[in-house]
């Protein structure tokens, strides 16, 4: 994600740190090119290229515009979900960890056990929703007879869960905690069970594909018939102004597609590592660590 301060107006103009314009330029390029190519043509031999009204294009550049609007406020809908999940996320592990140093016995040493099991929670979980190995990513907060081989085809965060699950039965059995207490700290096991589920049905149910390929293909058929309205009455200007014309169109359908993958690795994605980071120290600090990695921040504007 970009997190950087907001930029003066003449700054604005020229940053390209978090901006779409590498995704879309050669993309803006061939559609200024070709618009110089038809000028040319048109200039060279007049009426050798037709020359089409601009008020259809008028009115398909409204509806374009429209249309882009709606999809990328519905990939931007799917960004704030995922990002509102993973705050949960950081508050139900905080709750936890409270709960747990609250309601077990000092000695007990489930206490340490299930904090780092949290932990590793936190880590599995940003593997398996970006699509790395989450087991492996598991591996150093958990019990050595819990570790699972990496590249293990099992759910790993739900398999952290039901050992937490399995600890706090114990404790209950034992009597180190009550009933009470135990479904208290299990409705916090819910609510992380809850926020995987969550996520992963985000990751998992893209918007519709055939509403995408529609507006990507009718984007790239409105600007390259656009030249041929822009070469009577723009002149010379006309590859600039459908360049300008294909720089807002392509770049709203690049921005969709980033927001649409909240988790994925790219500028404008949610920064997992920085949230997991966050876990991992507040986590490792109640256990009574001193020896705590920083929190992640931005490098070159980029927070991951």
């Amino acid at each position: 994600m970009i997190v950087r301060p907001r930029p003066n107006t003449f700054g604005l103009l020229f940053a390209m740190r978090g901006s779409i314009v590498p995704r879309i330029a050669l993309r803006v390029l061939v559609i200024a090119a070709v618009s110089a190519a038809i000028g040319a043509a048109h200039y060279v031999r007049p009426g050798l290229v037709p020359e089409l009204p601009a008020t259809p294009f008028t009115l398909l550049g409204l509806g374009l515009s429209i249309f882009l609007g709606f999809r990328n406020s519905a990939c931007y809908d799917r960004w704030w979900e995922a990002r509102k999940q993973w705050g949960q996320l950081v508050t139900e592990a905080r709750c936890l960890s409270r709960e747990i140093s609250a309601l077990l016995p000092p000695e007990e040493p489930a206490r340490a056990r299930i904090t780092r099991r949290i932990i590793g929670f936190a880590h599995a979980l940003a593997a398996r929703l970006r699509g790395l190995d989450a087991a492996a990513a598991a591996v150093p907060w958990l019990p050595a007879d819990e570790a699972m081989p990496p590249g293990s085809r099992i759910d790993p965060p739900d398999a952290i869960l039901r050992g937490i699950t399995a600890d706090l039965g114990n404790c209950l059995r034992r009597g180190d905690i009550g009933e009470v207490g135990f479904a208290m700290l299990e409705a916090r096991v819910a609510g992380l069970s809850a926020v995987q589920a969550a996520c992963e049905r985000i990751k998992t149910t893209p918007t519709p594909f055939a509403y995408s390929l529609l507006l990507h293909r009718t984007a790239w058929l409105f600007c390259l018939l656009v030249p041929f309205a822009l070469v009577g009455s723009a002149g010379a200007a006309a590859p600039l102004a459908a360049a300008i014309l294909a720089y807002a169109f392509f770049g709203l359908d690049a921005l969709g597609d980033e927001l649409e993958e909240p988790f994925a690795l790219l500028p404008n994605t949610l920064p997992l590592n920085a949230l997991v980071r966050i876990v991992e120290v507040e986590l490792r600090e109640s256990l009574g660590e001193t020896s705590l990695p920083p929190l992640l921040e931005p490098v070159d504007s980029l927070l991951q």
